[in-house]
Formats: structure tokens, C-alpha cells, sequence
């Protein structure tokens, strides 16, 4: 039972289909003749299906190596834009490494950035980012949604008080895209990143929208391939992945589907007799992720034994999964040393997940969270 979607999605059959039928083509997009036109053709309806998704033009969107590729192309070539204007950016504490590790080393540069704090809830104040706010601000960098506890945070509000001034808005749109009605030109976003194995599609294949209105110089220099904004013979395989991943999507039916199931594991606990409460806002944020604390229950322990019965779900980033640290977003909403940060699991639902899986996770979890915490109780008052 699979329930960390979180960190990367299975294949749909959409996206099985796509890739299968383009083992054969082996045409260079950019070559001439008739292998080549083959492979241009799929990459010029993979970009109007991404774009139409968007709600954007086929030419604004650019086709990448993934989100953490397209997070660095756009805050990197953004400060190269605007850095004669300023040296002052603004991004969140609970951002993606992609996006944190990029920021500490243009600290090293000289830049100054403001890290807008969270609440309990993991929300972040627009009367903070206001007060942040400098006319020397170049660019703003904040995710759409969250990807540990599925914060959704204010970007229209954000982008609004953005429109008509110097400053570029890129949007990590990583954990949203598919989950979230994203509409970029809407919104006031200059650079929006996307991943394709978040959203069932291949490993190895991103977007960057770029605003028409925002010209972008490109961070891998060669050939003259995507417009001229990145370099280097296009993924047709994955780049055919991502296109039959997103075709026939009905957001509106997979939202209320992936709500039941949120809905389900809530219940189920609600009905149990263990202690948990959720990390995160439930009125702030996006059901497919569920990040969940259990008093006196180690969150690695507690993964290790429903490793076994073959239960996936994790503790946080995929991204920071093989080191010992402790969520930098939980602590960030809690503080530094809590217990709760070594309490909190994710679960993480996709829309392959069904009803039957999340009663046969729950009949699995509950009775080991139980067992812990009675323990913890017996031995404190030494039984």
C-alpha cells in the first residue's frame, strides 16, 4: 500500500501509453527530415497540453529536467535580470531544499534575503510579507503548496500586491499542479515550476512557464533548443510521459476523490482510541497531504513497522529522507528540539489510492500507534 505521493507518483496508464508508443521514435526534434518532424511533433503537443492546463501560451512553457532544475533557472536567471535593481529577495522558511540551497548561496554572493516565518498552522502572514517588502526587492520565491503538510499558501494575495512593480514572482508549483487550480497569468506569477513524477507521469521531466512579459536567459548554454532558453536534445520520451500523465485530467473529480480519502483516515482515527492530532491548517490546505502527529511515538519506528507490512508512508521530504535532520518545516512551525518533530508522519495520497487501501492502512497503523503509546503509558506508571 503506497501512501507517500508526496514524494513521487506511479506511472499512469496514460503516461505508460505515451512513453510505449514513443520507444520507436528516435528522431532528433531538431533534425529536418521525417524522424525528426516525428519528434517535434510530440514535443509541440506536449507543450500546448501543458500550456492549455496552465492556461497559458505553448511558447511560455519550457521543458526541464524536473522541479528542483526549473526552481534553480528561475531564481538564478531572475537575479541575473533584475540584480541591477537590487539585492534584497523574499522567500518562506518552509520552502523546498531546491529553493533554500539556492538562496543560502546567493547569501554567500552578497544578496540579503528575508525567510518569512510560519505560525503553528504553517501559515504564512501577508501583513509579514508586506513588512518584508523593499523597494530593492528583485524577486519574490514561494511554493504553492507545501510539501509536508500541505500548506497552501497565499500566492494570489501575494501576486496581487507584486503586479506593476520590478519585482519577479516564481511560484513552486511542484506539490500543486494538478491538485490546485494554477492559472499563472492570474495569478501575477512571472516563473512557475513543475515536475512530471508528481503528477504520474516520469522521472526526469519538468516545466518552467515563463510569462511572456519576462525574458529569460538560459543556465545550460549549447544548442538552440527550447527557444533558445535551454540548451541539450529534449527528453522526448519523458517530456511524451508528462504529456499522456495530464490528458483527460478532471481536477475537480480527483480533488473530491482524494478528499474522501483524506476524510477516511481522519474518521478512522477520530474512532480509534490513540492520540494524534493533524500539523498543518485544515481549512488552509491541500487534502492530498496529511502530515499527522502521534504523542510518544518515534515517527522512524513507527515507518519501520509499517515498512513490514508493506505500508509506505514517510516523515517529511523525499529530498532529505537519507539524513538524520529533523524537518526543517516542523520546525519551523514549532521550533527547534520539539518531540513533536519526531512524532509526525506523512501520508500522502494519489489518485490510484482507493477506499479499500486507506480501511486496510488504517487497520494496520492504528493497532501499532496503539501498542507504542500504551507501552509509553505502562511504563510510566511503572506497569
Amino acid at each position: 500500500m503506497y501512501f507517500d505521493n508526496a514524494a513521487t507518483t506511479p506511472l499512469n496508464k496514460g503516461a505508460m501509453e505515451a512513453i510505449q508508443a514513443s520507444f520507436e521514435l528516435f528522431g532528433n526534434p531538431s533534425s529536418v527530415h521525417g524522424e525528426g518532424r516525428k519528434a517535434q511533433k510530440i514535443l509541440r503537443d506536449a507543450r500546448t497540453a501543458v500550456a492549455k492546463v496552465l492556461g497559458a501560451k505553448p511558447h511560455e512553457i519550457l521543458f526541464t529536467s524536473g522541479g528542483s532544475e526549473s526552481n534553480n533557472m528561475a531564481i538564478r536567471q531572475g537575479v541575473k535580470r533584475n540584480s541591477h535593481l537590487g539585492r534584497h529577495m523574499i522567500t518562506s522558511q518552509i520552502e523546498h531544499p531546491s529553493v533554500l540551497n539556492v538562496m543560502k548561496h546567493l547569501e554567500k554572493k552578497g544578496f540579503e534575503i528575508t525567510y518569512l516565518p510560519v505560525d503553528e498552522l504553517g501559515n504564512i502572514s501577508v501583513e509579514d510579507f508586506e513588512n518584508a517588502y523593499r523597494e530593492d526587492t528583485i524577486l519574490v520565491s514561494l511554493m504553492y503548496v507545501n510539501n509536508e503538510i500541505g500548506a497552501i499558501l497565499p500566492i494570489q494575495e501575494i501576486g496581487e500586491r507584486l503586479r506593476n512593480t520590478q519585482t519577479l514572482f516564481h511560484v513552486d508549483a511542484v506539490q500543486a499542479f494538478l491538485h490546485e487550480k494554477v492559472v499563472p497569468h492570474e495569478l501575477g506569477i512571472d516563473y512557475l515550476s513543475i515536475s512530471g513524477h508528481k503528477v504520474n507521469g516520469p522521472k526526469g521531466v519538468g516545466v518552467l512557464f515563463v510569462n511572456d512579459e519576462t525574458p529569460l536567459e538560459p543556465l545550460i548554454l549549447g544548442g538552440e533548443q527550447e527557444e533558445k532558453r535551454r540548451a541539450g536534445t529534449e527528453n522526448i520520451l519523458g517530456i511524451a510521459g508528462l504529456k499522456g500523465a495530464i490528458e483527460n485530467h478532471d481536477l475537480e473529480r480527483e480533488v473530491r476523490h482524494i478528499k474522501r480519502l483524506e476524510r477516511g483516515v481522519l474518521d478512522a482515527l477520530t474512532q480509534s482510541t490513540i492520540r494524534f492530532s493533524m500539523n498543518g491548517d485544515p481549512e488552509k490546505k491541500s487534502p492530498h497531504v496529511l502530515n499527522l502527529h502521534f504523542p510518544k511515538v518515534n515517527n522512524n519506528l513507527l515507518l519501520m513497522r509499517l515498512d513490514l507490512k508493506q505500508v509506505m508512508i514517510s516523515t517529511g521530504s523525499a529530498c532529505t529522507a537519507g539524513n538524520i535532520e529533523p524537518s526543517h518545516v516542523l520546525e519551523a512551525m514549532f521550533g527547534k528540539g520539539e518531540e513533536r518533530i519526531k512524532e509526525s508522519v506523512r501520508i500522502s495520497f494519489g489518485i490510484q489510492n482507493t477506499m479499500d487501501e486507506v480501511e486496510a492502512l488504517m487497520s494496520i497503523l492504528i493497532p501499532i500507534v496503539q501498542e507504542i503509546q500504551n507501552k509509553h503509558e505502562g511504563e510510566k506508571h511503572g506497569i
